[in-house]
């Protein structure tokens, strides 16, 4: 079973841990560390080495105290990684700010850039397979900040949710071919542009023939950014989303 999946654990001691953290014993010696040093060691390292070098073990050690003792905190693994996924969410946010409706394209604009940027600095968060969400203040935060920057647009609240969720999952989709171009960069030790002058010689003796769009246009796109230009995919994308929200908001308005 793949242990990258948040929502494995238990979902109520989860959300205790987050939003309660860790009881103080009644008796005997307090804890060595508080429980959020543990989720922060345990972020620190799945952005510098990626969730797969992320234990139990290499937790407790950095924080210094033993395997056993990580038990006392964190039930396990599984709860580390929610407790990973809600604290990095909302680490970043800190305290929610106002937007003007009147200036609601470029509030999306550095809603998106701020998310793209976001996960490209922790890309295993995209590794991190989640469906259920885990529900601390961490993701409230991030919610609460979504939701803000599409209020006072005249969208119901399912319209407002649901401009969040399309926004998000552009967002994702942008950001993740773009960490997976970094991890193999380092893992091949090559550049995109080494990649083409490997192959190209080769591909200048194919056929193209049976393919004639693909023909015309890909020349014309390879030579303008080769593999893609990751920033302008993403612009063209966030404009063509707020051009569909403009009829959306345009209409609600005229209702």
């Amino acid at each position: 079973m793949n242990d990258d999946i948040s929502g494995r654990g238990d979902p109520l001691k989860s959300l205790k841990l987050l939003w309660e953290g860790n009881e103080p014993p009644k008796r005997g010696p307090r804890p060595k560390v508080e429980l959020m040093a543990l989720v922060r060691a345990a972020i620190d390292i799945a952005d510098a080495e990626g969730l797969s070098a992320v234990s139990t073990r290499r937790v407790a050690e950095k924080v210094g105290i033993s395997p056993m003792s990580f038990y006392t905190y964190i039930p396990g693994k599984a709860e580390l990684l929610d407790l990973m996924l809600d604290t990095v969410s909302g680490i970043e946010i800190g305290d929610v700010p106002e937007f003007d409706p009147r200036e609601w394209r470029a509030n999306i604009k550095l809603m998106a850039t701020g998310l793209r940027d976001f996960y490209l600095r922790h890309p295993w968060v995209l590794d991190l397979a989640s469906h259920r969400p885990v529900l601390g203040p961490g993701t409230m935060s991030s919610y609460e900040f979504a939701l803000r920057v599409v209020d006072g647009l005249g969208l119901t609240p399912v319209e407002m949710d649901l401009v969040v969720t399309t926004i998000s999952a552009f967002t994702i989709g942008a950001a993740r071919p773009q960490a997976q171009a970094r991890k193999v960069r380092d893992a091949t030790g090559l550049s995109d542009n080494d990649w083409w002058f490997t192959i190209e010689p080769y591909l200048q003796t194919v056929d193209y023939s049976p393919y004639p769009v693909a023909q015309r246009i890909g020349p014309i796109v390879g030579e303008l950014y080769g593999l893609g230009d990751a920033d302008m995919a993403f612009k063209f994308g966030i404009e063509r989303l707020l051009d569909g929200f403009a009829v959306l908001i345009e209409r609600k308005g005229k209702a």
